[in-house]
């Protein structure tokens, strides 16, 4: 799948030791949820199930890659899949500092709601994101996704309790 200067497509083998890297990178851990590192195997056996319908798994990992620098810059995740409901959130992560605030993100997600929307037929897509990430809320908003609510002190960190916005794309 193309748009504009990105192109996501399939994990492959290859993507070992930048998975590796951008899992156990301990600043990503707060967005993403994450509380202990990944071993190489368990992402080895992650890789080799990758292959499997997003029906049967429930999620569908995408690497972003910026077409003229044939570089995978970053992810971009479809997660608690819901068929019956037609729903299913969404993340993402541009990993290569030197790629982000140039669009790449935004690129990446309007090329997953076509996905979504037109090959998958979702009804809805929601995401959740911490109170102190400005960049992801404005992202997302741009894209259509309304803020739907906030989860109070829902995440726990270092310095106190974070608040979680809840956004929701609806598809009309």
């Amino acid at each position: 799948m193309k748009y504009k200067d990105i192109r996501l497509r399939a994990l492959e083998p290859e993507d070992l030791e930048l998975l590796y890297s951008w899992e156990n990178n301990d600043s990503y851990w707060l967005i993403s949820n994450t509380v202990t590192p990944f071993s190489k195997y368990t992402l080895k056996r992650y890789l080799r199930n990758s292959h499997k319908n997003i029906y049967e798994t429930g999620q569908l990992r995408l690497m972003i890659e910026h077409i003229a620098d044939k570089l995978t810059i970053g992810t971009i995740d479809i997660f608690d899949f819901d068929p019956f409901h037609k729903r299913a959130g969404v993340g993402i992560l541009i990993a290569r500092e030197e790629y982000r605030r140039k669009g790449y993100a935004s690129m990446s997600l309007t090329c997953l709601i076509k996905y979504c929307f037109k090959t998958l037929q979702l009804h809805q897509l929601y995401c959740n994101i911490l109170a102190n990430n400005c960049e992801s809320m404005d992202l997302f908003k741009k894209q259509g996704f309304v803020q739907i609510g906030i989860k109070k002190d829902w995440v726990k960190t270092s310095d106190g309790y974070l608040d979680e916005h809840m956004f929701q794309l609806i598809h009309t």
